[in-house]
């Protein structure tokens, strides 16, 4: 039998900047700040609300499933060029890319598997 995991609601996701003290966020990596959905990112799937500060990075890291991103504040930029706040990106297993915020951001990251930092 399955077991169930918690419920998560959060309304109107694209105006979450205005009200971020209302989720526990806790670091992540420097200048980004992780508030989880399910899962630990060490094994199986997980989803996250990332947090970047401006002038945040993430360094480039290899992706062994599909990542799925919505950029729901501000904008975010990868290898492959800057993605502004309402954009889908699918990343496939595979694909690696560093990410730089200039103006910080906010984002939906659905891991389908965990990332590899290890390049």
């Amino acid at each position: 039998m399955h077991k169930a995991g918690k419920r998560v609601v959060i309304s109107n996701l694209f105006e979450l900047g205005s009200r971020l003290d209302t989720l526990t966020w806790e670091p992540f990596r420097e200048g980004i700040k992780i508030h989880r959905l399910y899962g630990n990112q060490q094994e199986g799937p997980s989803a996250a609300l990332l947090w970047y500060a401006p002038g945040a990075t993430l360094p480039r890291h290899k992706h062994v499933g599909y990542e799925h991103l919505i950029i729901l504040q501000q904008s975010q930029e990868d290898d492959f060029g800057d993605h502004l706040a309402g954009t889908l990106i699918i990343n496939p297993p595979g694909s690696e890319h560093a990410v730089t915020n200039v103006m910080g951001s906010i984002v939906l990251a659905i891991w389908e598997k965990p990332v590899s930092f290890d390049l």
